[in-house]
Parts: C-alpha cells; sequence; structure tokens
C-alpha cells in the first residue's frame, strides 16, 4: 500500500515552503502521483503473462497507460500537465513482487521548463523489486529549457540476490536542432540502488548557471549536448560486459560525435556512460545497447 503526504504537507517541497502569490494562496503548479504493482499471477493460465497487476493508483497530472497487453506488463507514464516547472511535484512509486515482472516507460520525452523564482521542480522514483523479481525502468529522455530548475531522484530497492533491475536516465541539454544553449539552468539529479539494504551504486549530478559552457569543459563534458546512464543490477551483468563494449566500438567506429564507457563495478553491477553532441547521437547509442538488454523487447514508443 502507498500513502501520500497530506494536503498541508503538500504546502510543503525539499524541506522549504512553496512560495505563494499576494493573496496569500499557493499559485498553480501541478501534482501528480502514480504507484504501480505487479505480482505473479496465481495460477498461470496458457498464452498469458505470468506477471500481472496487483495495485494501480494515479491522480492529478500523472496517469499510467497500458497500451496493450504484453509480457512482462509494460506500463507507460503520461504527465498530462505537458512537462515540469518550478514548484511541480511528481511522485511515482513502483513495486515487483517476488518473482514478477515489470517494464516502465513514458510515453515521449519529458520537459523541464523556464521556471519562475522560488522552489524546484521535483520528480521523485522509488522502486522495490522483491526476490526474484525484475524491473525495467526505461523512461525516454529528460529535456532541459534554458532556465529550468529540476530536482530529480530515483531510488531502487532490490531486495534478495536474484532480484534484478535495468535502469536508464537519458538527459538532454537543450534542444539541439532549434539552437538552443542553457545559459542559465539548475538539475540535481541522484540515482541509488541498494540490495539487502546496502548501497551498490550511488550517481550524482549537480549543475548550475550557465549548463552548456560547463560542459564544454574537457573533465566535464567535452561539449555534450546530451548524456545517458544505463545501470544493470543482475546476477549476471558480468555476461553482458564484452558485447555492450563491442556494440560501444561499433557506434564509435561510424565518426559520430559520441563518447562512451562502460565498466563492471562488481559481478552483478555493469554500468553504461554515454555522451554525445545531441540527442539524436545519443539514441544511436541507447537503441542497441537497450535492444540487446531487453532481448529485443524495448517499448515501441522509444522507435516513434
Amino acid at each position: 500500500m502507498v500513502v501520500w503526504p497530506s494536503a498541508q504537507e503538500d504546502r510543503t517541497i525539499d524541506g522549504t515552503t512553496a512560495a505563494h502569490d499576494a493573496t496569500g494562496t499557493m499559485p498553480p503548479r501541478a501534482i501528480g502521483r502514480a504507484h504501480v504493482a505487479v505480482r505473479l499471477r496465481d495460477a498461470d493460465a496458457a498464452g498469458q503473462s505470468p506477471s500481472v497487476l496487483s495495485d494501480l493508483h494515479q491522480s492529478g497530472s500523472m496517469r499510467v497507460l497500458f497500451p496493450r497487453p504484453a509480457a512482462p506488463p509494460t506500463a507507460m507514464l503520461l504527465n498530462t500537465a505537458g512537462g515540469i516547472t518550478g514548484g511541480d511535484r511528481f511522485d511515482i512509486s513502483l513495486e515487483v513482487g517476488k518473482g514478477a515482472h515489470l517494464t516502465v516507460t513514458t510515453q515521449a520525452a519529458e520537459r523541464a521548463y523556464a521556471a519562475m523564482p522560488g522552489p524546484a521542480g521535483r520528480l521523485s522514483t522509488a522502486i522495490s523489486v522483491a526476490e526474484g523479481g525484475a524491473v525495467r525502468w526505461l523512461p525516454q529522455e529528460t529535456i532541459l529549457f534554458d532556465n529550468s530548475d529540476l530536482n530529480r531522484r530515483l531510488d531502487v530497492e532490490l531486495d534478495g540476490d536474484n532480484s534484478s533491475a535495468l535502469i536508464v536516465e537519458p538527459l538532454v541539454f537543450g534542444r539541439h536542432a532549434h539552437g538552443e544553449i542553457l545559459t542559465d539552468a539548475r538539475l540535481r539529479d541522484r540515482i541509488r540502488i541498494n540490495r539487502n539494504g546496502r548501497a551498490i551504486f550511488a550517481d550524482g549530478i549537480d549543475l548550475a548557471g550557465n549548463v552548456t559552457e560547463q560542459l564544454r569543459h574537457p573533465a566535464r563534458g567535452g561539449g555534450a549536448g546530451a548524456m545517458a546512464t544505463v545501470v544493470l543490477a543482475h546476477p549476471s551483468a558480468e555476461a553482458q560486459l564484452t558485447p555492450l563494449r563491442l556494440l560501444g566500438d561499433e557506434i564509435l567506429g561510424s565518426g559520430a560525435q559520441i563518447r562512451v564507457g562502460t565498466s563492471l563495478l562488481a559481478p552483478d553491477l555493469l554500468v553504461l556512460r554515454c555522451l554525445a553532441d545531441d540527442s539524436f547521437n545519443l539514441r544511436r547509442v541507447l537503441l542497441p545497447v537497450l535492444d540487446h538488454l531487453t532481448n529485443g523487447a524495448l517499448p515501441i514508443c522509444w522507435r516513434l
């Protein structure tokens, strides 16, 4: 069961009270919540997925769609507000039961729009996976616009030694085709994965000010306009190291402005990081990598 904050608690974002207008009321902002839980089917019927939906909650500006029957179940998140700006708050929670599988994606790229002075927009995702369960967290890109202010957090709790997670988090620093640059933007991004209560992966990005200029520095981004982090926490993650490095070598040989690095941090933890000049070239890496890691089951929305 998921318990949401009270209306009074909702007035506080990231420890700071949201700005009020001259009337003393809260300014308009988007709030969205979604909770999806899956479990193993009690008695598996022929031709049906062994994993079934056990709980679903959606409210505010967040919707969960299940476009077609799929094995495992595939949930598609939709932000009906059209993006995230200052003071917006979105909370997502996913629960994968023992032995069950769940894939989650987004209908389109998320957009972090220009924000007024005040609290940042917040997007928080919490995922729990029971023993033998598997989750694929495959959102499409988050595009940062100039003057955007976004706090994003992803927490994954893996229970047992045989649970697994495939995570991708792509970021785009302005729309390259429109000539956009980020002269003043703020991003605070955190990813944390625990197994049996112990941290096995933690990653953070903090950017503020002239992001485009900062990313030109060789030690920060080398001129990158887009980046992605892919994490595979799986008992047999080590077996994917060589195939992913071969895929990376093939892509790099194409002459595109891409840099890819793949590292095995532990036998059950593999991390791939990609920097590209724009989102098009970022996808030239992500599509074959995710196709490989999902055994060709990447959600079709990634190709539209």
